[in-house]
This record gives C-alpha cells, structure tokens and sequence, in this order.
C-alpha cells in the first residue's frame, strides 16, 4: 500500500485522477461480481414474474388467500414473493408446514413488525403479535396456565349457559312475532361478544347508545390490524399512511380501547379491594392477582396487563361468530346434512328442558360439522404471519432472515392430495377418523401449528358447540324468501384477519314443535 501511495504521489494530477478512477471501477466490479456469486449461491423457492419497485403486490386481489392459492399452483407449495420492500414466503402444503415446525419451529417463530399492531396491542406486548422471546414464553404459559387451561374454560359454563339461554330467547320472540327472519350473524357475534366479554372482564359493557360498545371496538380493531399499510411493504413510505388518515384512525381506536380496558382495570381494583374476592373468575382479575402478587418471572406492566386483555378479546368473539355464521351457512346450503345433525342433536337431548354441555359431547356427528367448516372456513385463512429469526435451509431451498411468512391454511385444507372433493361440504369425512383441529394433524390446521399457534382452542370450540347445538335443537332454519334455491345461498367473502361472509346470513327461524322455555 505504500509502494501504491508513493507511486501514485509521483503522477501528474490528471492522470491520477483517472488511476484512482479506474481502481474505483475495478473494486467496484469486484465486489459486485462477488455480492452477484454469493446471491447466485443462494437457491431460492421459485418466484412468480415481478415488477419495479411494487415487486408482486400487483398480483394479490382483495382475497389473498385465493390469490396464494392460484399462484403456488403455478409455482409450487414454497413460494417466494416480494411485497413490495418485503420478501415474503407462502407456505401452501402440509408437508411443508410439517418440515418447519418439525424441524426449524424457533426459526419461523417471530412475527413481523405491523403499522396497526404496534399502536394498539401496546407495542407488541400481547402474544398474538409479540417478538418471539423469554417475555412472550411467560405470557404465554400464564394464559395456558391461568385462562385458557381445560379447568379454567369449564369454570365459565354458567356463563355460556345464561347467555344461550339468552340468544334463544331472542330468537324465540322473533318466531312470536312472526318476523319473516333475523340477522343471524350479527346475534351469533352478540352472543360471542357477551360470553367473551363476562369471561374477560366479568361484565358484559355496553354504553345504552352502543357508542363504547367493546364489540363495535373490537370488530374495528381486527378490521384494522388487516388493513393495507403502505408502511409494512415500503417502511420509507410509512408517511402516506398518515395522508391516507389511516394512521388516524388506528391512533383513534387505540385511544378509546385503552380508556375502555383503564376504566375496566380500576373497577375491577375497587371491586376486589371492597368485596375482599378470593374466588376471582374472569381474566382481569386474575391477572391483577399475579401481577399484585408479584410471583411472575417478568414484570406484568399496566400495559402487559391491558395487551393481553385485548388479545382475549379479539381471539375470542370474533373467531367463533365468524365460525358459527359459516357453520349455519353450510348447513342452511346443505339440507341433508342440516337434518342429519338436529337429529343427532334432537336424539341426544331427548325431552330434556335444556341443553347440557356433557350432552355435547355425545353429539359426534356436530364436531364433525363443525371440523368440516373449519376446514371450508377457516376464520384466519393465512393464520397470523410469522418471520423468520435468521436464514434457514428449508426442503433445499434457502430462505433469507427477516423474511415475512404467510402459512395458507386455506389452500392447505383443500389440497386435493390430502382430501377427496376438498370443495364439497362432507362433514361423513371426519366420522371415524381422528384427525383434529389443534395443530398435530397438519392437514387441518385452522388455529395455527407449533409455538405459535393458538391457545384459546378449547375456550372457543366450547362456546361454539353449546351456541350450535342449542340453535339446531331449539330451531329449524330456512331461508326467508321463497324460490330461493338453498344451493344458490351466496357464500362470498370479505377479507380482515377474520374472513367473514360479504353478505349477512339472514334466516327465517321456526321454533320446533316440541319447544320449550330452556
């Protein structure tokens, strides 16, 4: 180097100049020639055609768990995306899902960073969205634990049995009234929200003008946490977001959830504190006793607190009305199999006055409806996405840190490899064969597979089982117009993090002859 400086200090200015030029070239070619090499190294998942700047996001439509579908069955179960600045795998097979929580479950077990989930879960301090990590495995274990344990789920049955009771009732007066139907999904999402809602904070909470409705909170909240944020494809970008207002309205929500869950905590200090409890049921008072009680292995902070509460919110109501309004939409576009369960459901009842949940549990032929329309409908068809924590050789192929992964449990449960007629409504397919929803069996995969999954399953298969099998015993279900074909039943989605029906289900309820007050 010195020999180079001290001949370089003996040349003319202008030849210099050039020398230093062409030696800036030359490296520069090197290390491109080099950088070109290691990428060449790399074996990428194959990749659809892409354009400028936008990369693949031209390619998704407003349903992209369709949109993943179409393009792995060109380009194959482990497919690589740019969306926008972000590389993004799709995983569209269940072997492939297998193979990394089998094999790489830690590598695939972060989530990326979300524009919406960062202001309202508190940033990121609930477990749905949190970075993988020793403070998420605590929070975790403490829900498993403490309010999402089999006992724990048992303890609410009054509860789910007040607020059945409840929703039959309602429908009830509507067969008195000979309405010609109900809105049968926004009264499976009331009587969701309100089982939920005595279970996460002990009351139901509804302003009478249903302005501080948590369910009116909750829906626009998931409704948000899947909206388009230029900013998590283009973080350089993340200022139009403030142009579009939805930065605003994100800001907005936060604002009246955290005012909604401060004023639930301080009510349920004051109540613990004057009635001396010591049989606490509901999840925020459990948590104000581990967090008093100072036995926790990390710091349960306010905002851990009010984080977590809103987790079990949204993975509680809307997850299961969403399942419950597919379930009816299935059996009302299916008559045979709509008759085949009520009289499972009717046999097993007999003339008893009320439904009991141990009942339930004799009705087979139900959870096999009901795994049938997980698989049809699964409520979170792309499951929430994870990223991975570092590069990891997957089947071959190599896959970047940092990279954004979507398991499409959508496609995965129609593979027509793995299931006969995957598009046809054949709840006769789980009739003797064990495979289950809880993340063992990676065909059916509706709430999600390895540390990631969820753990609210038992919690939310309770609730949807009394809710179904008190409407099929109490009442028979037809469409309220005639000369509309029940196969003709449209069955179109919109997208959220749920995926819910476009069009409300609305059906003419007649109370079966045998009926009485529960």
């Amino acid at each position: 180097m010195a020999q180079a400086s001290s001949v370089l200090m003996q040349l003319p200015s202008e030849p210099k100049s050039i020398l230093f030029f062409s030696i800036l070239c030359f490296i520069s070619v090197i290390m491109f020639m080099l950088k070109l090499k290691r990428k060449n190294n790399y074996n990428l998942p194959p990749s659809p055609p892409k354009l400028p700047i936008i990369g693949n996001l031209h390619q998704l439509g407003t349903l992209p768990h369709r949109s993943f579908q179409t393009l792995s069955k060109k380009y194959g179960p482990l497919m690589l995306l740019q969306l926008g600045q972000t590389k993004t795998l799709v995983v569209s097979s269940a072997d492939m899902a297998r193979e990394i929580i089998k094999t790489h479950d830690v590598a695939f077990s972060n989530r990326p960073e979300s524009t919406a989930a960062k202001f309202l879960l508190y940033g990121y301090k609930d477990i749905g969205f949190a970075p993988y990590g020793e403070e998420w495995r605590q929070k975790k274990k403490i829900c498993v634990l403490e309010l999402l344990s089999q006992k724990r789920v048992g303890s609410f049955h009054s509860i789910r049995q007040e607020e059945v009771a409840e929703l039959v009732d309602t429908i009830r007066e509507a067969c008195a009234s000979k309405k010609s139907f109900v809105n049968l999904s926004e009264m499976l999402y009331a009587a969701s929200n309100n089982i939920v809602s005595r279970c996460v904070i002990g009351q139901k909470y509804d302003t009478p003008d249903g302005t501080a409705s948590i369910g009116v909170l909750a829906r626009k909240t998931m409704k948000l946490i899947a909206a388009f944020s230029v900013g998590d494809f283009f973080p350089s970008l993340g200022w139009i977001d403030v142009l579009t207002g939805l930065i605003s309205e994100i800001k907005s929500t936060s604002v009246a959830l955290d005012a909604f869950f401060d004023e639930v905590i301080a009510q349920q200090k004051k109540s613990n504190k004057n009635d001396d409890k010591t049989d606490i049921k509901d999840f925020a008072g459990i948590l104000l006793q581990l967090q008093e009680g100072g036995k926790l292995d990390f710091e349960l902070t306010h905002d851990n607190l009010k984080a977590l509460l809103t987790d079990m919110y949204l993975g509680g109501s809307d997850t299961t009305a969403t399942n419950l309004e597919w379930v009816f939409a299935e059996l009302v576009k299916n008559p045979n199999t709509m008759k085949k369960v009520q009289e499972e459901v009717r046999r097993v009842l007999g003339k008893k006055s009320k439904v009991d949940e141990n009942d339930v549990n004799q009705m087979n032929y139900l959870k096999c409806v009901i795994k049938e329309t997980l698989r049809l409908h699964p409520p979170v068809p792309l499951l929430v996405p994870r990223e991975t924590v570092s590069s990891v050789k997957l089947k071959g192929y190599d896959i970047p840190p940092k990279t954004r992964v979507f398991m499409n449990a959508w496609a995965i449960q129609r593979d027509p490899e793995l299931w006969d007629n995957p598009e046809e409504f054949l709840p006769e397919r789980f009739e003797g064969n064990q495979v289950d929803v809880k993340g063992q069996d990676f065909q059916l995969i509706p709430f999600g597979i390895g540390r990631r999954g969820c753990p609210g399953i038992s919690f939310g298969l309770a609730s949807t089982e009394n809710i179904l099998a008190n409407l099929l015993f109490w009442f028979d279900w037809k469409l309220p117009k005639t000369g509309v074909l029940m196969q003709d039943l449209d069955m179109s989605e919109v997208n959220g993090l749920t995926v819910t029906k476009k069009i409300p289900l609305h059906l003419k309820p007649i109370l079966y002859s045998f009926g009485s007050k529960p």
